[in-house]
């Protein structure tokens, strides 16, 4: 049992492999039945690792993140807001050859542990930016308009959802980085009702509310898909098709998945769905 003191008292089943201690705080990876995990600070798990399964997404969260694949084809061009283990940039180079990713991650260290722990490859087809992701979205959005395909955004401290995402501006930026058919994919936590309602009022308004909401982990994880204006519209039977044919491949609920966002956006749910 590890037993850890941050700012509160927190304890986590496994044995510590690697600690260290940044301006930011604790970075932590635990084992606990075959699957190695990364902290900071806090019992909530940032990324986990199926030791003798690395290529399957172990966290719920992840593999709906992944939900965008009900939407779209393979990726040319991506970016990820925040590395942590580097679960989805492994899973997205493992699938997709011929995708190049930009990953920004505040945290060097963060960097460190994802390569030495957690497997995520030197590859040439994969820049790691250390810097803050939020800046990196708003000094680019000229430079790189609709260079994106899809942009992930999964930023978290010991305390929740970074503060560099609490703006419309943020995500007006997202949305001038993606392609006219980009894919906007963020991880929010509800435990903040208040927060959460904002985000989802930026997302809205810089979306022009062709945003979906997909509830994971007794709904305090939900994963928000925001479409660009040029993306398609998209009929439910094609949907189950495609879920069905992508589920084996994948190893991903893709089904569940489409019937959550189903039952979840009823009353927007024929902006994206038809």
């Amino acid at each position: 049992m590890l037993e850890t003191c941050s700012k509160d008292i927190y304890r986590v089943k496994g044995r510590l492999i690697y600690q260290s201690h940044d301006d930011d705080g604790v970075i932590e990876v635990v084992e606990h039945n075959g699957v190695r995990s990364l902290h900071f600070g806090s019992s909530a798990t940032q990324s986990s690792l199926r030791i003798d399964d690395p290529e399957k997404l172990e966290l719920a969260y992840l593999r709906a993140m992944n939900s965008w694949m009900l939407f779209k084809d393979a990726p040319e061009q991506g970016l990820l807001l925040g590395l942590g283990g580097g679960s989805l940039a492994r899973h997205l180079l493992y699938h997709f050859p011929d995708c190049r990713l930009v990953a920004v991650e505040y945290r060097k260290d963060v960097v460190r542990v994802a390569r030495s722990h957690f497997g995520l490859p030197l590859d040439s087809r994969l820049k790691v930016i250390l810097g803050d992701g939020g800046d990196y979205v708003r000094r680019r959005a000229e430079t790189l308009n609709g260079h994106f395909d899809l942009l992930f955004v999964d930023i978290f401290d010991h305390d929740g959802m970074s503060p560099s995402l609490s703006s419309i501006a943020f995500f007006d930026a997202c949305r001038t980085l993606l392609k006219d058919d980009g894919l906007l994919v963020v991880n929010l936590w509800n435990t903040d009702k208040d927060l959460f309602e904002a985000y989802c009022d930026w997302l809205n308004e810089a979306f022009e509310a062709r945003v979906l909401f997909l509830p994971v982990n007794a709904h305090d994880n939900i994963i928000g898909l925001a479409f660009n204006n040029g993306a398609p519209a998209y009929s439910v039977k094609a949907l189950r098709s495609r879920a069905e044919a992508l589920e084996p491949v994948y190893r991903i609920e893709f089904s569940n998945f489409l019937r959550t966002l189903v039952k979840s956006n009823p009353r927007v749910i024929n902006r994206v769905i038809k």
